[in-house]
């Protein structure tokens, strides 16, 4: 993982802690869950890092649909030629980010047992690849076996985008897939430089 993205969770995590060690409790209405907002960190570092806020562009990468915005929005509410805040990629991103996490909550049998960074590693999963989370593929089959390390040694299989109609391997999902692999094999195990900031687990 590289050193941004590592610094950028790090924070993230830590102002998590700190509002858990305050009593927040995170709920529907007053915000997402501390995991998605680790996820969207991960994608914000990845598909966006402030380069996608303004206008759509056509992604080059063959996603199904010809405009996207933010960290890889797509769909009918992205509008050629409208400008898009900070405010208003938050305001696409944050369901797209719970319904991942429904996703990935629904097709892991040990949800509940797995620490934040995890949870996070997955909702990336079902954030930017959802069908890796089906049940038929091997990641799935190892996690819902109660194998989650050999489960997050398949995540750097997702790493194909279609290009020109052509299933291509892309740098950039790699790196991204690079990150959810360590993310969930080694972060908040015990010994890791990152367990301590654990503390902000998603309620359930």
């Amino acid at each position: 993982m590289n050193e941004a993205l590592r610094n950028r969770l790090l924070a993230t995590a830590a102002g998590l802690a700190a509002t858990a060690a305050g009593g927040y409790v995170a709920t529907q209405e007053l915000g997402p869950s501390p995991a998605v907002t680790l996820a969207r960190e991960i994608g914000l570092h990845y598909e966006s890092s402030g380069r996608h806020i303004g206008t759509p562009y056509i992604d080059r990468l063959g996603k199904g649909q010809p405009l996207t915005v933010c960290a890889g929005v797509t769909g009918p509410e992205v509008v050629a030629g409208r400008y898009y805040s900070p405010e208003d990629c938050e305001r696409l991103e944050r369901p797209k980010y719970r319904e991942a996490e429904r996703l990935a909550r629904r097709a892991l049998r040990h949800w509940d047992s797995y620490n934040l960074w995890v949870q996070a590693s997955f909702i990336d999963m079902a954030y930017n690849v959802p069908s890796a989370l089906a049940p038929d593929t091997t990641v799935m089959r190892l996690a819902n076996a109660g194998q989650l390390d050999a489960a997050c040694l398949q995540m750097p299989r997702w790493v194909y985008g279609t290009v020109n109609g052509v299933p291509t391997r892309l740098p950039g999902l790699v790196d991204r897939r690079d990150a959810t692999r360590e993310l969930c094999a080694q972060w908040g195990r015990d010994g890791h430089f990152s367990a301590a900031l654990v503390a902000a687990k998603a309620a359930p």
